[in-house]
């Protein structure tokens, strides 16, 4: 029997993961089967089972994946975002765009992978941390810049930010409606320079 090339296992695993995420933000993690995603994989339970001790372990790796994309993206964009204002919006762009586009994995995160026993301490409470990290540096720039107070309490701005746009973002995936990205970045990044601005 012919072996199946380093490339082409990782085709597959990325099929599966790929087929897992849609699966998981369709159905959520309880509701879903590893058959569900072998079918939405075009794949067998048991070839998934090569790849995966199973449905918590293909779970992460679409999480990993997930976080890995967001990560990127954000940074590349914040990155290149002209002073602190700017850098700003730029996350909170992003953050907003994440609910409006990735709606189901949202929901997955909020009402079932922060509820896992062992999520304190697990890799996705790390790669959590690591997205809301991006946050730092951007209030070292306003600090920089005079334009926030050095004092500030960034844990304080961070929980606003996020927790806020959350709750915000929340009641949209709840009653199905669209978020407008724009809009609600708009509003929010308004309210984060007018509260934190220098005096």
């Amino acid at each position: 029997m012919p072996r199946v090339s380093a490339e082409r296992l990782q085709d597959r695993r990325n099929s599966i993961v790929e087929a897992a995420r849609n699966v998981f933000a369709a159905k959520g993690f309880d509701g879903t089967a590893i058959s569900d995603i072998a079918k939405a994989a075009g794949t067998s339970d048991g070839l998934i089972y090569r790849y995966f001790n199973g449905k918590r372990e293909l779970l992460e790796a679409v999480l990993d994946d997930f976080y890995g994309e967001l990560l990127e993206d954000a940074q590349d964009a914040i990155d290149a975002a002209p002073g602190f204002a700017a850098k700003l919006r730029t996350l909170v762009e992003h953050h907003v765009a994440v609910f409006a586009r990735d709606a189901g994995l949202c929901r997955l995160f909020i009402t079932e992978v922060r509820n896992f026993e062992t999520y304190v301490g697990s890799d996705s409470q790390a790669l959590n941390r690591r997205y809301t990290a991006l946050l730092a540096p951007i209030l070292r720039t306003g600090i920089a810049e005079g334009a926030i107070a050095p004092d500030i309490d960034q844990r304080f701005v961070r929980d606003m930010l996020f927790g806020g746009i959350e709750h915000i973002a929340w009641r949209h995936i709840g009653a199905g409606t669209a978020i407008d990205v724009a809009d609600t970045s708009g509003k929010v990044t308004a309210l984060l320079l007018g509260g934190i601005g220098a005096l």
